[in-house]
């Protein structure tokens, strides 16, 4: 690493910025996404990064997508902040309860190069680790944290979101720990849950209830038709369920399963997430996790959009950039073939910390005050 910035430093921010927003339109199937880990130098083993969370899934597993496509050492921490704090959150402190000298602290010592934190009960402790790092720690957020761009070093959202600044990535997709290698490996071995379906195998992944979206039974019908009408043409299903799955979906996706020569991952065993879309030729997913959905997307398989009630304009701008790139279509019941290019914006983020965390570390060294760093745009 360079003492500071050469010549060639220009060069490389104005590449970045083809990183940071990523536009696709109708028809376009030059996007640079998917085609495999970029050749650059990311962070590697000798650096230490947290993935902070209050431990949901739909929050830690980006951050984990990252911080190893970054290939560095990853220690999770997790925070549980009590009432009244946690209400407070983002805006208010860390709970007192969870200080650094506290047994069991997720702030405990000594402090990581990198933090790469999301969820709204973890901002207060992102900026607890900037104060006590003096900026040391490079600070990473994944997603709005309603605090404003100056609540770390680097923030990523999606397209859909409004937030934008000198140091805010945009990417269509989130990041996710479904990489090309882990879909490759999956194939080459696969799982024998699945190995001895018939064909064609459709992963189909249901989610459930949510702030936005609700399973009425006219939507448990409605998806358990679609479903059923797969059967019929002779698909099988790989279906996993989360927790959030309403009891009577549930039980709708048992009947299916249990006629024979179907899937159901009952939550037994290890979960066949990955095994499932590494196999599938086609996946129905649920419209309530735009996580899952970017994940399907990362296959190249034909992703059907399964739309409960209720809904939100910020999924339905996000499911119309999919639909725009090729990569989703409505799930009418019945599968449908189309081909697009793999979407997987995880190793352009990583690539995006790691040359602005190469540059805070140049900066720093040459004494230059934060206000004299040239802008991330």
């Amino acid at each position: 690493m360079r003492s500071r910035p050469g010549p060639g430093w220009a060069l490389r921010r104005r590449r970045n910025r083809n990183v940071r927003t990523v536009r696709s339109r109708p028809g376009d199937r030059r996007s640079h996404l998917g085609r495999g880990r970029p050749d650059v130098r990311l962070i590697g083993p000798a650096r230490t990064a947290w993935v902070l969370t209050d431990g949901k899934a739909g929050d830690e597993a980006p951050c984990l997508g990252v911080a190893e496509a970054l290939g560095c050492r990853i220690e999770t921490r997790r925070v549980a902040p009590r009432a009244p704090f946690a209400l407070l959150m983002p805006w208010g402190p860390p709970d007192p309860g969870e200080r650094s000298d506290r047994p069991g602290s997720p702030l405990a010592p000594p402090l990581p190069d990198l933090v790469i934190a999301s969820g709204r009960r973890a901002i207060p402790y992102v900026r607890a680790i900037r104060r006590a790092s003096r900026g040391r720690t490079f600070t990473v957020i994944l997603k709005d944290p309603r605090t404003g761009p100056a609540s770390a070093d680097l923030i990523w959202v999606p397209e859909h979101d409004r937030l934008r600044g000198r140091n805010v990535i945009v990417t269509l997709t989130a990041p996710h720990r479904l990489s090309a290698a882990r879909l490759v490996a999956a194939r080459a071995v696969p799982d024998p849950r699945l190995a001895g379906l018939g064909r064609p195998r459709v992963a189909v992944l249901v989610g459930g209830d949510s702030r936005h979206h609700r399973f009425t039974p006219e939507d448990v019908g409605r998806l358990r038709a679609g479903l059923d009408s797969l059967v019929q043409e002779g698909a099988a299903l790989m279906i996993t369920a989360s927790r959030r799955t309403p009891p009577g979906l549930r039980l709708a996706l048992a009947e299916l399963a249990g006629r024979g020569g179907h899937f159901l991952w009952d939550g037994t065993g290890d979960n066949p997430y990955v095994a499932l879309l590494a196999l599938a030729e086609a996946v129905v997913v649920t419209a309530d996790s735009t996580n899952m959905v970017g994940e399907a997307a990362a296959t190249g398989a034909p992703v059907l959009v399964f739309e409960p009630s209720g809904g939100h304009p910020k999924v339905s701008s996000y499911l119309e950039g999919l639909r725009r790139h090729g990569a989703v279509r409505p799930f009418r019941g019945r599968l449908e073939a189309f081909r697009y290019e793999p979407l997987d914006t995880t190793p352009e983020i990583a690539m995006a910390v790691a040359r602005e965390m190469e540059l805070r570390e140049a900066m720093l060294r040459i004494g230059r005050p934060e206000h004299e760093w040239p802008p991330l745009t």
